[in-house]
C-alpha cells in the first residue's frame, strides 16, 4: 500500500466530500445533544402530552358542569351526598344492598 492512501491532503475531492458528509450524517443524527433520534423521541413525548392535555381540558369541562349543575339543583345534591357519601337526614335509616 503507498502512502498515499493514508494522507488525507492527497485524496480527491469527491472522496473527501463524502467522508466528511458521511461524518456529518453520523454526528448530526446519532452523537449530537440534539440529534434526529432525540428529536424524534422528544416530538413523540410532546405529542403525547398535548393529546394528555386536551383529555384533561375535557375532563375539566364535564367537572364544571357538573359542579354548575350541583350548584342549582338542590335534589341533585341531595342525591349525591346520599349515593356517593351515604348522609342521611336525622331520623332515617339507610340500608346498603350489595350486588
Amino acid at each position: 500500500m503507498s502512502l498515499r492512501f493514508f494522507n488525507p491532503l492527497r485524496w480527491r475531492r469527491p472522496f473527501l466530500f463524502s467522508v466528511l458528509l458521511l461524518m456529518l450524517v453520523i454526528w448530526f443524527g446519532f452523537i449530537d445533544t440534539y440529534s434526529i433520534r432525540t428529536r424524534i423521541q422528544l416530538n413523540t413525548e410532546k405529542n403525547e402530552l398535548i393529546r394528555e392535555t386536551e383529555r384533561l381540558r375535557e375532563e375539566t369541562a364535564e367537572f364544571q358542569q357538573k359542579m354548575e349543575a350541583l350548584g342549582s339543583d338542590p335534589g341533585l345534591l341531595e342525591q349525591l351526598a346520599r349515593e356517593e357519601y351515604g348522609m342521611r337526614k336525622p331520623g332515617e335509616i339507610i340500608y346498603r344492598v350489595q350486588e
